[in-house]
This record gives C-alpha cells, structure tokens and sequence, in this order.
C-alpha cells in the first residue's frame, strides 16, 4: 500500500511540475490541436471598430474550464457593423447537441481572452439571443468564409464580444 501511494504523490508532482512549465511557457493551440495558456502582449484600450479582423483568417480563444485549466482553440471571427462575433456552425442537428467545447465553456463562464497576432484581448462575450443580430452576423461570416457554404437553416451559437 505505501508504494501504491508514493507511485500516486509522484505522479501528482510530475502532473504539477508539468503544468507550471506550460503556464510559463503557455500552450497555443495549433491546427485543430486545442491549447491551453494563450501568451502575448496584454491589449487594455478598448476596441471601438473590430474590422481590422476582416483580413485575419483566424484567431485564437482562451476560455475557462470547469476543472480550471484553460481550453484555448483556433476559430475564425467576423464582424457585424464593427463589433467581433464568434460563432459555431452545426451542419446537423446531433452534432449540434455535442457541441463545441469552448462554446460550453463560455456558456457557463463569459471571460474570454483572445489572440490576434501576438495581441491579447481580455474580454467578455454573451450570447446573441436576438433574431436579427444573430442573422447579421452570420451573414458577414458567409461573407468572409464562403467556402463555409453557410445558409440560414444551419444550427448555430453566436456569440458578441464586449468590451
């Protein structure tokens, strides 16, 4: 029994050791990979006009877990008369009901941090609940993704970012 428990106290301290070394060094995601810490220069004015994003493919989005580590992916954004949304399309309705981890994460917890470059953004996002906003910014989404082949049937959760 005391082995059992020292072979546990050392992969609890491994585990830590571990973590310490990736809240310095951060964690991006990359590709599909998620990530965890997002590292960069700390941006604290607030954005008035978002547009600057139409010419950026991707970003990158830190949320909060429940179990307390960060869930940090790379999404794409666009924007709707100069405010940021974030939103997931559902191409079916059961894969709409899996979801999108950092979709939950924000539902539960709306902090976000975000990555533009080597910018980062602390902000806070809500839900779009409103028909017409939630159509505007799926809009400019299939504006700015076209290969995205988004129609106004599709499942989707949209989110606005605030500053």
């Amino acid at each position: 029994m005391k082995t059992l428990g020292k072979i546990i106290v050392g992969i609890l301290v491994c585990l830590v050791l571990v973590l310490l070394v990736l809240r310095i060094t951060g964690l991006d995601p990359k590709g599909r990979r998620p990530g965890l810490w997002l590292r960069g220069n700390v941006v604290t004015t607030p954005v008035a006009d978002w547009s600057f994003t139409d010419k950026i493919p991707t970003i990158m989005i830190q949320t909060r877990t429940w179990y307390l580590l960060p869930h940090s992916v790379t999404i794409d954004c666009s924007t709707y008369k100069g405010q940021l949304y974030l939103s997931t399309i559902y191409r079916s309705a059961v894969e709409y009901s899996l979801g999108r981890n950092w979709n939950t994460n924000l539902l539960r917890d709306p902090h976000v941090r975000i990555k533009i470059g080597n910018q980062l953004f602390d902000r806070t996002v809500t839900l779009v609940t409103d028909p017409a906003e939630k159509a505007g910014a799926l809009e400019a989404k299939a504006k700015k993704y076209p290969e995205l082949k988004i129609n106004p049937n599709m499942l989707a959760t949209v989110f606005h970012v605030l500053d």
